[in-house]
């Protein structure tokens, strides 16, 4: 079986039974003990993020990612679909951190949950057995991370585009979740949600890839992806992805550049 990055529901329902896939539910834990597609193993955001301030959005360390994925029983020649119920952030961060582990077969469930229930597809509240990985070798690859130091050293980079996730108000310096706030020079600010479609169970946008060309986010540039700490940009790091950019997720974010004495920040 394969499937593409970015699968719609009535593809993976053809699916379901297949015994190389595993899929991943990242909803809030309230809704996975309600509701969840058959077979899903619930992963609770909080075990994709380090936690610790000023930049909680941080990669955890190898030995927590280790734990995590011994905990679901990962396998690294199964297909993994992630999806979650809010149109796409924390399955694209987990999405991400399967690219860092080097994993080749993953897929989002195109607007998650709220799509397949648009759809009328089976869920469940049954939750399986998962059999622990034993023996499991992870190998870290940092390709698709970028530190403060890649991101500030990029500003004058004609070749390379900060694409912020936030929203507006955040961006223009009018909300703060920092010591400061603004946005990185040259950054272009499209929100995150504003890739959704609220009409269309919260699927990624068909216009998508003209509306980034509009704003100057081109697949001939390399692109670094943040919001406030690497979850609203795990959708928009998917989304490039699915288009073939070169792009990177910066998961030190805002909390990190904002709380930063010296960072450069315009308004």
């Amino acid at each position: 079986m394969s499937l593409p990055l970015i699968v719609e529901p009535n593809e993976l329902a053809g699916h379901l039974n297949d015994d190389d896939l595993q899929i991943i539910d990242l909803c809030r834990p309230e809704v996975y003990a309600k509701i969840h597609l058959p077979g899903a193993i619930h992963i609770t955001p909080s075990e994709l993020i380090s936690g610790v301030a000023p930049a909680p959005g941080k990669l955890p360390g190898n030995d927590r990612l280790k734990l995590l994925f011994e905990r679901i029983g990962y396998d690294p020649t199964k297909q993994i679909v992630a999806y979650d119920d809010e149109g796409g952030g924390w399955a694209g961060r987990f999405i991400w951190t399967l690219d860092i582990i080097g994993h080749e077969r993953s897929s989002y469930l195109n607007g998650g949950l709220v799509a397949w229930m648009g759809e009328g597809l089976p869920t469940t509240a049954e939750q399986r057995e998962i059999a622990p990985a034993t023996k499991l070798d992870i190998e870290i690859d940092l390709s698709p991370q970028v530190s403060l130091a890649d991101t500030l050293s990029s500003i004058d980079d004609p070749q390379t585009i900060v694409w912020d996730a936030r929203s507006a108000e955040e961006y223009q310096g009018q909300k703060l979740a920092a010591a400061r706030g603004g946005h990185i020079p040259g950054a272009i600010n499209l929100d995150w949600l504003d890739t959704m479609d609220r009409d269309n169970g919260l699927r990624v946008r068909k216009d998508i890839k003209a509306q980034l060309e509009q704003l100057g986010i081109t697949r001939d540039k390399r692109v670094i992806t943040h919001c406030q700490t690497h979850h609203r940009s795990g959708l928009t790091y998917l989304i490039g992805k699915s288009l073939g950019y070169d792009i990177r997720a910066y998961d030190g974010s805002w909390s990190e550049w904002g709380n930063h004495p010296d960072t450069p920040i315009e308004t």
